[in-house]
């Protein structure tokens, strides 16, 4: 291969933006417009590149968009499993650390951005509540194990029927039309629904230790 062909090549993977410098602008967009206003003309713009290069790295919008949903779901896995694993944490403290981080994760996704998902990328729309359904029952169900190992959850719980009760609560409610209903974010949503889960399924010390981190 001649001199110049290399050098140019390399060059051209020296400047070319990795993936999750895309992904991380695609999610800005979507959050902020939904996936109607969604273009891959827009993300090239804000990027600074030519579509051409988007499309080295994803075939499409749609594409794009799975892989924002992919990311989000892989972070809220990744958060969970680093507060499980710190061991000087309480019980209580990782719940209430990994509730905090969600609020703030979800405070980015408005009502109105579920809504515009469902009605212009049914598809989508559905592959989004299929991650969820494979990352609620997962986390929660390490949470009520962890909880139960400790003393701060009862044993008499399945922690497999209490996650999948857990998921199918939060379907109903993240559903835009039950958030609309309610007149609250996904956020609000969220943090209300693990107050009252989990507050059924403390021991007494655990409640406790509950109330004092999840005031009212």
């Amino acid at each position: 291969m001649p001199a110049d062909v290399t050098s140019s090549s390399l060059a051209t993977s020296r400047v070319s933006p990795p993936p999750d410098r895309i992904l991380a602008e695609a999610r800005t967009l979507f959050f902020s417009g939904g996936y109607s206003a969604f273009t891959m003309d827009n993300l090239a713009a804000a990027l600074g590149m030519s579509k051409k290069t988007l499309y080295v790295y994803f075939p499409g919008k749609d594409a794009m968009i799975r892989a924002v949903i992919d990311g989000f779901g892989a972070e809220i896995r990744g958060d969970a499993e680093a507060l499980l694993s710190n061991t000087s944490l309480r019980f209580a403290e990782k719940l209430r650390g990994f509730a905090q981080g969600m609020v703030e994760r979800l405070s980015k996704v408005r009502p109105a951005i579920i809504a515009d998902l469902e009605r212009y990328s049914p598809e989508l729309h559905r592959y989004m509540l299929q991650v969820r359904a494979k990352n609620l029952p997962y986390v929660f169900g390490r949470f009520i194990e962890e909880g139960q190992l400790c003393g701060a959850v009862r044993d008499d719980i399945s922690p497999v029927f209490a996650s999948e009760f857990f998921l199918h609560a939060m379907q109903g409610l993240m559903h835009s039309g039950s958030l609309e209903r309610l007149r609250i974010g996904p956020e609000t949503c969220f943090d209300r629904a693990v107050r009252l889960f989990f507050g059924g399924l403390l021991t007494t010390s655990g409640r406790k230790e509950h109330e004092k981190l999840f005031p009212n």
